[in-house]
């Protein structure tokens, strides 16, 4: 890899390995795994159930830690940071999307993407102006005042969209985004998904067992027993 394209890597993983206690055995689930994600990439991890996919994404995101090796997340390398370190980073830095919303069923639509705003310094009006802005770019301008139960699978998920890009985060993670819903309100998140990255440049990490919806993706990674099949650095 040249000097140029690792410039402009925004994600860096190197020789990362990871493995989790059962009594007293230990199970490898990532094994020495090394590549780079390019800012603006949309990349999408494959792989059958146990491969180590969805490991692979929480270590990404500073959720979980590796055994051993590094990665660095905007020039970041995460491993250094302390818990707190990590969560201040997490906040600022990871916009998350997960399978089955994470919604607050207390909080309307647009309580729920100005949760993560109440950790910054925005004053009140300018966390309206943010909110407002993302929940117009996931079309639910008119149900912000809306409560989970009251909206589809498909909007509960552009409100995590929304409250997932709310930060401006420098990256995107996705845990099966589309494994919850219909075939039609799947196919409308992967157009906004790919509107994200595609209009607004945003670096998104997608995990996800369809082929249907890794085809959205530029680059498509294979995790297969821990190891990556398809390696280029």
């Amino acid at each position: 890899m040249t000097t140029s394209q690792e410039q402009q890597a925004v994600v860096s993983i190197r020789q990362i390995s990871k493995s989790y206690r059962r009594g007293k055995q230990s199970i490898p689930v990532l094994d020495a795994i090394s590549f780079d994600i390019a800012r603006g990439e949309f990349l999408a991890l494959m792989g059958p159930s146990g491969s180590g996919k969805s490991t692979l994404l929480n270590l990404i995101a500073g959720i979980d830690s590796a055994d051993s090796g590094t990665i660095t997340v905007g020039g970041v390398d995460i491993a250094t940071l302390s818990e707190g370190q990590l969560a201040s980073w997490r906040s600022a830095h990871v916009g998350f999307i997960f399978q089955f919303y994470n919604l607050i069923p207390v909080l309307t639509a647009f309580e729920n993407v100005e949760l993560p705003l109440l950790l910054t310094s925005l004053s009140r009006r300018e966390r309206r102006e943010h909110v407002e802005t993302v929940l117009s770019i996931v079309g639910l301008s008119d149900r912000m005042e809306h409560y989970p139960s009251q909206l589809s699978g498909g909007q509960q998920q552009r409100v995590a969209i929304a409250r997932a890009i709310v930060t401006d985060p420098t990256i995107l993670v996705a845990d099966e985004p589309t494994g919850d819903l219909d075939r039609v309100s799947a196919q409308e998140i992967l157009d906004l998904i790919a509107r994200l990255n595609a209009e607004f440049g945003k670096t998104i990490i997608m995990v996800t067992h369809d082929p249907r919806a890794a085809e959205r993706a530029h680059v498509i990674r294979h995790l297969d027993k821990g190891e990556l099949l398809d390696v280029d650095v």
